[in-house]
């Protein structure tokens, strides 16, 4: 059995050797004319420059954390290495993906000229680098810092880092291509009634920058924490239910151990730590075949082709796992469990798109509603938004019960019941690997139509990327759905591993009585809308600087008269900055306010903190990321199908409005979120040491 661990790295290893052949082969492809050349070589200057600057100001925190962890009683080196690697691994998954797909674009729009199937397999390739990087440097991350470690509880470092590198790349990434959309579409459709991606439009660059550094670095970032953290939690309620075993049972089946309240004497190879890591490496190899089952047919249904490829690495994971779960447990009782995860991953797919997706009432009304002007179709779109939170909640609801009920859990012994729900979060990232490369493959697409249009290519050429780019919409949406419905189940896994490991099960079963409880939730609930405030402010005075610029070059250099070429480098300079400066305090507030309500108020509040922000976290989170697809869509069938008087009529005035507003709350705020939750419970489970010293877990004011 012991030898059975060594799969785990051994399919993280397999996946960047994987990610590093597709990128060779999307790296070979054409790259079109010089004009085609020169437009991508300033995208790829523009995004390596801007991720090269928020790695370094990351690092300046980064090394200033690493520090403080290495010196506070009960935490030590060991976590300070974790946290380190973490961060390292999660920053070169996402540096590796973006460079990739900055190149990828260019490539995408030369094979636009033959067909759309050359176009699809460079995009799609180009997105998988992303997705086997991410799952393959997590999953060796993990694995290794366990086995070196030989303590689940020191690897809560390396989550730490990943939860770190992802808060702030979602944050910075988010007001980044934000600021630069937003702007580019009001100065650009408005105002000045110029097509998307026009060469006139001085922010066309930053734009088409933006979308790597926020869809691509940005949510590799967030799923790679998201995969590494579920992983970790269920490794940890796992050694918490081996603990409580050999305490309520006492039957000495490691001889040559004692046992002791540490999971630092706990055998390597102990089935409940084992078999998430089993579960992620299987799905590694599904994700790895699934890839190059994503082809076109003859029907030419994009998102079809895609969503086989989804399909093919559930249904390898759905039958794998019975085998994995089989030799492990010896029964079959958490292989229902990993099938309730994947039910989950498919319903929340399936609303996700139903919500986002062009083809369906919300998208279709929120468009009918533009004929009237920016005021219903905001209103429109804010109803389907907080509409869109019902059938979600009950599906994680449902699927918490089942896999509660399913894994054996019980109010009295609940801790096999939390460990099933944590093994169905990290059957539901089965498919992170194809998830992610569904996300990527949304700017490869855009930038690839961005290009087209500036390089003055064949109407016919842009015709394709289009229709990519329309899939690609909903393949941004949907995964984003998909990270928060992961997220949710994850943190909720930290959470449970939070009150064991802080002795709370009591105080909790009493929560309505205890004012500590009270004033947790309270500030739980309260941080998502503070941290939704400050970052969808910090997306709109960067967009009005750009704004600004633009309109001042419009006037100056008259660049629409195409007197002069316009001065592209600015606005790159101004979102730049703008995402710099501005992702620094929301990060902070992540950090600083669950170490506050732990030194302050103590555990117990602290607990209804995690509670507070994981309940209202997720709706909002939903909220804003449905809300945002359903307007960029609506905008989309308007200009594609020609509804309501198509392009440059008032109801795509309106709807490009609608657009804009949901542009921060679906690539900032919304996925910014889901970055928020997770840090927030793992901030709380490593200075958990610290917090016990403090009055012994009671806080300065002992409530």
């Amino acid at each position: 059995m012991s030898m059975l661990i060594w799969l785990a790295p051994l399919a993280g290893v397999i996946s960047i050797v994987f990610a590093g052949i597709l990128a060779a082969n999307v790296l070979k492809r054409d790259q079109g004319d010089d004009k085609m050349k020169e437009i991508a070589a300033a995208v790829q200057d523009g995004a390596m420059a801007y991720l090269n600057k928020q790695y370094t100001v990351i690092a300046i925190v980064g090394v200033i954390l690493a520090v403080i962890i290495a010196v506070v009683p009960g935490l030590g080196w060991k976590l300070a290495v974790g946290f380190i690697v973490g961060a390292l691994l999660s920053a070169g998954a996402g540096y590796l993906g973006m460079n990739v797909a900055v190149r990828a674009n260019v490539r995408t729009a030369a094979a636009a000229k033959k067909s759309l199937k050359d176009a699809l397999d460079v995009a799609f390739k180009g997105g998988s680098v992303t997705g086997l990087s991410v799952v393959g440097m997590s999953m060796l991350g993990v694995s290794l810092m366990y086995i070196i470690f030989g303590d689940v509880h020191q690897v809560i470092g390396f989550g730490f880092g990943a939860s770190l590198i992802s808060l702030f790349a979602r944050i910075g990434g988010g007001i980044y291509t934000k600021a630069a959309d937003v702007g580019a579409d009001i100065v650009g459709k408005v105002v000045n009634n110029l097509v998307e991606d026009d060469v006139r439009n001085p922010a066309t660059i930053a734009d088409n920058v933006g979308d790597n550094v926020g869809d691509c670095a940005g949510m590799g970032a967030d799923l790679f924490e998201t995969y590494a953290v579920t992983l970790l939690a269920s490794m940890l309620i796992g050694a918490a239910v081996w603990l409580k075993n050999q305490k309520d049972n006492f039957i000495p089946t490691y001889s040559h151990r004692t046992f002791s309240e540490t999971t630092a004497d706990m055998p390597m190879d102990t089935n409940y730590v084992l078999f998430p890591l089993m579960l992620g490496a299987v799905a590694i190899i599904a994700s790895i075949i699934a890839v190059f089952c994503v082809r076109l047919g003859k029907d030419k249904k994009i998102m079809k082709a895609m969503y086989i490829g989804v399909a093919v690495a559930a249904v390898i994971c759905a039958i794998a796992f019975a085998g994995i779960t089989f030799a492990i447990f010896h029964d079959l009782k958490f292989y229902w469990v990993t099938l309730v995860g994947i039910v989950i991953t498919v319903l929340m797919v399936v609303v996700t798109e139903y919500y986002t997706g062009s083809n369906y009432r919300p998208v279709q009304e929120i468009a009918k509603a533009s004929q009237t002007g920016a005021g219903t179709n905001v209103i429109s779109g804010l109803s389907f938004g907080f509409e869109s939170t019902i059938i979600p909640v009950i599906i994680i609801i449902c699927g918490i019960i089942a896999a509660f009920k399913l894994g054996g859990g019980t109010f009295d012994n609940p801790m096999i019941g939390l460990y099933a729900i944590a093994i169905a979060a990290v059957a539901m990232l089965s498919t992170t690997g194809m998830i992610v490369a569904l996300d990527s493959y949304g700017p490869i697409t855009d930038n690839a139509g961005g290009i087209a249009e500036m390089s003055g290519q064949d109407p016919a050429v842009r015709e394709v990327t289009d229709e990519l780019d329309a899939v690609g919409n909903t393949t941004k949406a949907v995964t984003k759905g998909y990270a928060i419905g992961s997220a949710a189940l994850g943190a909720l896994a930290l959470f449970s591993d939070f009150q064991s490991s802080a002795n709370l099960e009591d105080s909790l079963k009493l929560a309505i009585s205890n004012p500590a409880v009270l004033v947790g939730l309270l500030i739980g609930g309260l941080l998502p809308f503070a941290f939704t405030s400050v970052t969808m402010r910090a997306v709109s005075k960067a967009a009005q600087s750009v704004i600004v610029e633009v309109e001042r070059q419009v006037k100056e250099l008259g660049i629409l008269e195409g007197k002069n070429r316009p001065e592209y480098g600015k606005c790159v300079s101004i979102v730049t900055s703008a995402a710099l400066k501005e992702m620094i305090v929301p990060g902070l507030m992540a950090v600083l306010v669950p170490i506050f309500v732990g030194v302050i108020f103590g555990n117990v509040a602290l607990a209804g903190t995690l509670i507070g922000i994981i309940v209202v976290g997720l709706m909002l989170a939903m909220m804003l990321n449905n809300a945002g697809g359903a307007w960029d869509n609506a905008k989309k069938v308007i200009e594609t199908d020609g509804l309501y008087g198509g392009k440059h009529s008032e109801a795509h005035k309106a709807a490009v409005v609608g657009d804009t507003v949901g542009d921060p709350t679906k690539d900032t705020s919304g996925p910014g979120l889901n970055a928020l939750i997770k840090v927030v419970n793992m901030i709380s489970i490593l200075f958990l040491p610290l917090f016990m010293l403090v009055n012994s877990g009671s806080g300065l004011l002992g409530l």
